[in-house]
C-alpha cells in the first residue's frame, strides 16, 4: 500500500502528462478561435469592410466587435498556455526561460489589443496604443521561435528547423506589413497572422508530444 501511494504522489521536478496535454489542447483551441474570428468577423461588421485593405484590428471595434474580441482573448489564452507548458517542461537554458517571459508578454499584449477599442473605430481621442503594440508583437514573435527552437528540436526533430524557418517568415511578413501601402494592410496582416498561428501550433505539438512521455 505504501509503495502504491508513493507511486501516485507527485515527485518534485517531474512532469505531469495530463497538464501538458491539456495546455497543448488550449493552444490549439486558441488558434482555432482566432481563425474562426477572422473568418466570421467580416460578416458581422458593416458591409464596406474589405478583406484586402482593412486590417484584422478593424474587426475588433464597433459593430460586431465581440466576435473578434473573443477570438483575440482565445489566442491570448493559447499563448499563456504555452508559457505555462514551457515553464512546467523546461527544455532549455536561459534562452528558453527568456522565451517563457516573451510568451507571457505576448499574451498580455493580445489581451490589451482586444480590450482597447482605440483602433479601427476612427476615434481621434486619446492614445492609439495599438500602433505601438504592433512593434512589440513583431519583436516578441520573432524571438520566441528562435529561443525555443533548440529545446523543441530535442523533443521533435523537425521542430527546430520549422521554428527557425517560421521566425524568418515572421520577420519578412512583418516587414512587408509595416512597409506595404495601406490599401493592402488587411492582406499582409493576415499573412503575418498565419505565421504567428503556425508558431503556436508547432509549440503546441511539442508539448503534446512531451505529454505522451513525461520526464522526471
Amino acid at each position: 500500500m505504501r509503495t502504491l501511494m508513493q507511486n501516485t504522489l507527485y515527485t518534485p521536478g517531474s512532469e505531469r502528462s495530463g497538464l501538458l496535454r491539456i495546455l497543448a489542447v488550449i493552444a490549439f483551441a486558441g488558434v482555432l478561435a482566432l481563425v474562426l474570428g477572422v473568418l466570421i468577423g467580416p460578416f458581422v461588421v458593416p458591409a464596406e469592410y474589405n478583406w484586402i485593405s482593412d486590417s484584422i484590428s478593424d474587426l475588433a471595434a464597433g459593430q460586431g466587435e465581440i466576435v473578434m474580441d473573443v477570438a483575440l482573448y482565445g489566442f491570448a489564452g493559447a499563448l499563456f498556455a504555452l508559457a505555462l507548458a514551457a515553464a512546467h517542461s523546461h527544455l532549455g537554458g536561459d534562452g528558453w526561460t527568456a522565451a517563457i517571459f516573451c510568451l507571457v508578454l505576448l499574451a498580455g499584449l493580445v489581451v490589451v489589443i482586444g480590450a482597447r477599442n482605440e483602433y479601427g473605430d476612427n476615434d481621434t481621442g486619446g492614445v492609439v496604443i495599438h500602433s505601438y503594440l504592433v512593434y512589440a508583437l513583431g519583436v516578441l514573435f520573432a524571438a520566441v521561435p528562435v529561443l525555443m527552437s533548440a529545446g523543441a528540436g530535442r523533443e521533435i526533430a523537425w521542430a527546430r528547423p520549422v521554428l527557425l524557418g517560421l521566425a524568418v517568415l515572421w520577420v519578412i511578413s512583418s516587414a512587408i506589413y509595416l512597409l506595404s501601402p495601406d490599401h493592402i494592410d488587411g492582406l499582409t496582416e493576415r499573412l503575418a497572422g498565419l505565421v504567428a498561428c503556425a508558431i503556436v501550433l508547432v509549440l503546441g505539438a511539442v508539448f503534446r508530444s512531451r505529454g505522451r512521455y513525461p520526464r522526471r
